[in-house]
């Protein structure tokens, strides 16, 4: 504490102080609190009947939407259209069509109980159930003040559009009870005479008094909500004979939200959709025993809050103050101590911060300048063909952003005439000057070029056209071809530069690049040799024979692609050196032995590893690169190579599968263990697995289809929802168990993923 001790005063200080305010504040609210105990609880019960109607109305309107729903349901529409052929009736429509209504009743406890009447087969469809005469129907479920007669009458015979009948004493099977009825005919085009159905929702009186739960339970009144003809639809902590007669004392003003009615507090909202009344009521002696309770609450939680706070106070202040002075500890051992007495902690902290700030804005700038070296030197470890893989290319292009990642296009060399053993000070002033000179010129005719300098008097181009389709890469070659002219024309013209310009044919990704490259390397060579000039492309000479083509870095490339696992990049590069061989070359018979043999002793160099001495294959594939023979085509040897390569490959993919899956399956143990902490983030993860946070990431989604956050999201509802059964632990203390910092969070997390509450899960009979 004495190594701190500064420190810690400061925060306790300001923990103190902030004690002290609020507890001020609370005085002043508690004096206050009481004269307006009246207008908060009408509000807060404005607001609670509020939501009860927004509840009810917004079930209602599912309700509606339900019928709807059965105004456009094609089998529907097909039973009510139909026919029926004497007795005859269309068994396999009714059944099919109860097995579509049956699942609408469990996302709406509106739709419990409902059915639909079809005239034509003069049925009742219930959800499980068909009556074939409403008889049967009536003789389980009827309204106690309805003969058969007459609820066939004003049920059954008659057109009704969105029409609720309000609350009626009711018999479901056996059990009296009371319910609201939704009547909607179908179609709903329905007008005059007789509709061919009915959809009759029956909503019980007690699943709609529910609703007004919230605001019974929490002040002991009363509700209920009547129709705008004033007859009563559900009721909450009154009988119905004494709501109805509330209902038409004319005591009550309508128009007021507020008003006292005996011994209640009448709060009254109506409807703005269906012109329904809410009505609630809540007890004076509530009132009175809210504004105690707060007389009480209000000394009792501010001594607590002040004893508390400032135990707390003084735990934070110790728990703050101790990383600060860590910090500073940390600070004095790398920009040393502090030279000035008066300069407090405080001080101290900032200027040595703002000096790292500083000096990070300093290496930002830096890098920013550095960025042309770094595209500079990405782009000649690219025609160099040192990148083994095209992820390291890709990583590589990001960061000097020379945006060549996917590309295509064409490379060159451009080679400034008449330097050639002249290296004097005032010649290599003189180049500089013209490959600037060149560059700007040749960005101000086309931006999909990228340069970089080759030695005194040579720049290297690549084309990368934006176009990537087939027929582009014509058009583009006739594009460069063009702009290379152009600028030929204008150096000698402006500037009297001659230059020589070789282009080597398309590349069709990063990784071939190098070669491009190395065609425009070998065109140059023989226009110097040749004694030509202007531009010229790889594909106009012919190369000599005397020897074949598979340079060093080639053979580089192939084993690190194969290493890599890349299938096709390993078959294109093959591709590309069978191209050179057969097309541009006419090789002897022992050039052609050499060259195969080279191909067979880099596939040998690679089976040769420990990774595949371990295999099953081994031995077919060794004997699969022996038996490749020279005097077959090239085209059969290319097969035969590709073949192996991809033995190779599938071997490299397997082991790096297994590794993959391990990782996953530790990641889901890990998970499965520490689900219940709070803390347990995509870092802690990859901290135990000892891998990368998006290296985990992007592995789990490919390998299970899931992203690793929406997996512990599951696992922690899975066992929620285990809990929820098995136990009798309150929704709180479940999120907690679980991992949730909030129960509100948890709710919705349990929503979203069952489709359910928590406490209905709790209470619905299956899963």
């Amino acid at each position: 504490m004495s190594r701190h001790s500064s420190v810690f005063r400061r925060f306790m200080i300001s923990y103190i102080v902030i004690l002290i305010i609020p507890s001020i504040a609370g005085y002043m609210s508690y004096r206050t609190s009481i004269s307006v105990t009246r207008s908060v609880s009408i509000e807060n019960g404005v607001t609670l009947l509020q939501k009860s109607k927004e509840i009810l109305e917004r079930r209602m309107a599912e309700v509606e939407g339900f019928t709807r729903q059965l105004a456009i349901n094609p089998d529907l529409n097909v039973l009510m259209n139909e026919k029926p052929a004497g007795e005859q009736a269309n068994v396999y429509g009714i059944w099919k069509m109860m097995r579509d209504v049956l699942s609408f009743g469990q996302t709406n406890d509106f739709l419990q109980h409902f059915f639909i009447y079809l005239g034509n087969y003069n049925v009742v469809l219930t959800p499980g159930s068909a009556y074939f005469r409403p008889e049967h129907y009536y003789e389980s479920f009827k309204y106690a003040d309805l003969s058969l007669a007459e609820w066939k009458q004003k049920v059954l015979g008659q057109t009704h559009r969105s029409e609720i009948m309000p609350l009626r004493p009711f018999v479901s099977k056996g059990a009296q009870t009371s319910v609201v009825t939704y009547m909607q005919s179908l179609p709903l085009d329905s007008f005059n005479g007789l509709s061919p159905a009915v959809a009759v929702v029956v909503i019980d009186e007690e699943t709609i008094a529910s609703l007004l739960s919230g605001f019974t339970d929490r002040y002991g009144g009363w509700a209920y909500v009547s129709d705008a003809q004033g007859r009563l639809i559900g009721v909450r902590g009154m009988d119905e004979a004494e709501a109805a007669r509330m209902n038409g004392d004319g005591k009550l003003d309508p128009s007021l939200v507020s008003q006292y009615y005996g011994d209640d507090l009448v709060i009254t909202i109506r409807s703005a959709a269906n012109d329904w009344v809410y009505r609630a009521g809540i007890p004076r002696q509530t009132l009175l025993e809210n504004a105690n309770k707060i007389k009480f609450i209000t000394w009792t939680v501010t001594g607590i809050a002040l004893l508390l706070g400032l135990l707390i106070g003084i735990l934070l202040s110790y728990r703050n103050s101790a990383p600060i002075h860590r910090l500073i500890g940390i600070m004095k051992e790398q920009f040393g101590q502090d030279d000035g007495a008066s300069r407090n902690a405080y001080d101290f902290l900032h200027g040595n911060i703002a000096e790292v700030i500083t000096s990070n804005k300093r290496l930002e700038s830096e890098l920013r300048r550095q960025r042309p070296l770094l595209r500079d030197a990405f782009l000649k470890r690219l025609i160099a063909g040192e990148f083994q893989t095209r992820d390291e290319i890709w990583a590589a292009a990001a960061q000097a952003d020379a945006g060549l990642a996917g590309a295509s296009g064409y490379a060159g060399i451009l080679q400034i005439n008449g330097y050639a053993g002249m290296d004097s000070v005032d010649i290599l002033n003189e180049l500089s000057a013209s490959r600037l000179l060149l560059k700007q010129a040749l960005l101000e005719r086309t931006g999909d070029v990228h340069t970089t300098d080759l030695g005194s008097d040579k720049i290297v181009l690549l084309f990368v056209p934006r176009s990537e389709t087939a027929e582009s890469v014509e058009a583009s070659r006739a594009s460069i071809a063009g702009q290379l002219a152009e600028l030929a024309h204008t150096a000698f013209e402006a500037y009297r530069i001659s230059v020589t310009v070789a282009m080597g044919d398309a590349f069709d990704s990063e990784t071939e690049v190098s070669a491009s490259y190395e065609q425009a390397k070998m065109t140059l060579e023989y226009a110097q040799t040749a004694s030509r000039s202007g531009i010229l492309w790889y594909g106009e000479i012919r190369m000599s024979s005397a020897t074949y083509y598979y340079p060093l870095d080639t053979e580089l490339r192939l084993i690190g692609t194969i290493r890599a696992g890349e299938v096709e990049e390993a078959e294109r590069i093959v591709q590309a050196i069978m191209v050179q061989n057969a097309e541009r070359r006419d090789l002897s018979p022992e050039m052609r032995h050499q060259l195969v043999g080279e191909l067979k002793g880099t596939l040998l160099k690679l089976l040769d590893q420990k990774a595949f001495q371990e295999s099953e294959l081994f031995e077919a594939v060794k004997d699969r690169i022996i038996g490749i023979q020279a005097a077959e085509k090239l085209e059969t040897i290319r097969t035969e190579v590709n073949d192996v390569i991809a033995s190779l490959c599938a071997q490299i993919n397997s082991r790096k599968n297994d590794a993959h899956t391990r990782i996953v399956e530790e990641i889901k143990r890990f998970v499965g263990e520490r689900y219940a902490d709070p803390d347990l983030t995509l870092y802690r993860v990859a901290e135990h697995v000892e891998r990368p946070e998006k290296y985990i990431s992007q592995l789990f989604k490919e390998t299970t289809g899931t992203n690793l956050s929406d997996h512990l999201e599951q696992v922690r509802i899975h066992r929620a929802s285990q809990l929820l059964r098995q136990s009798d632990r309150t929704v709180d203390d479940i999120a907690a168990n679980v991992g949730y910092n909030s129960s509100h969070s948890f709710r919705r997390a349990f929503k979203r993923v069952t489709g359910v509450s928590p406490s209905n899960y709790r209470q619905s009979p299956h899963d």
